[in-house]
């Protein structure tokens, strides 16, 4: 079943296009990796789909329903959450802060439903906390956690919201190789309850968690296919990956 679709997704900026037409679908509970070389669109391509950027032209919905007007903390309620390129943390609350605040805008009071209470929204931060492997970092000031850590807190903070769409964009950034291994069994923890995808330049990355890849160059769809269809395909090769040995 579709959860995401975009059809024609166009976005200019003076003239350069940026995302220039692209038509997707993104079916619920896979891991979709979407690559390509620097410029090709990739980051400005997922903050169309989590309304941090207005398109110039197209379609998104969600679910079934258009949500190409909608704003970006419109999009969280309804299921959309997105960690970005560049660590977007309050560096002087604690870990634990820095979740609860997106655990807190999930259990906020809504119509016919109270609010959780401090005890409740605190538990659901640790358990996000405890899901990256920061549980032992949770009073640290988030500006004093290495670059891997913030990166993964930022995944915590994602978490919290309880997701049906996760957005990660270039998510294994800075992380060492253990912090990799582990962010990979992560991501297909997380695939269990909800969908994935993820802008990625690590390709053993993309290549252990990806079930279909989706490839941009300068804005457009270059490719799209498996893991085996992406690494045979000779524009892909041409364009991104360099020919095989």
């Amino acid at each position: 079943m579709t959860l995401l679709e975009a059809h024609g997704l166009t976005r200019h900026f003076d003239g350069l296009k940026a995302v220039d037409g692209v038509d997707f679908a993104l079916r619920r509970g896979e891991i979709r990796a979407i690559i390509g070389p620097n410029g090709a669109g990739k980051s400005t391509f997922v903050g169309l789909l989590s309304g941090r950027i207005t398109p110039s032209a197209g379609r998104i919905a969600f679910e079934g329903r258009d949500i190409t007007g909608l704003p970006a903390h419109r999009r969280v309620r309804l299921g959309i959450a997105y960690t970005f390129q560049i660590t977007n943390i309050y560096p002087a609350l604690t870990a634990l802060e820095n979740v609860a605040i997106a655990a807190q805008s999930r259990l906020r009071p809504r119509l016919l439903r109270p609010g959780a209470s401090e005890a409740e929204i605190l538990k659901a931060a640790r358990e996000a906390l405890a899901r990256v492997g920061l549980a032992d970092r949770v009073q640290e000031p988030a500006g004093a956690l290495a670059y891997g850590h913030q990166r993964l807190l930022e995944v915590a903070m994602g978490l919290a919201l309880r997701p049906k769409l996760l957005i990660l964009d270039e998510p294994t950034q800075g992380l060492s190789e253990a912090e990799i291994a582990n962010f990979i069994a992560l991501v297909r923890r997380v695939a269990e309850g909800a969908t994935v995808l993820l802008i990625e330049h690590n390709m053993d990355v993309v290549m252990a968690l990806a079930s279909r890849i989706t490839v941009l160059e300068r804005g457009r769809l270059l490719a799209e296919g498996s893991p085996a269809e992406i690494v045979a395909n000779a524009a892909v090769q041409s364009a991104y990956l360099g020919s095989p040995a």
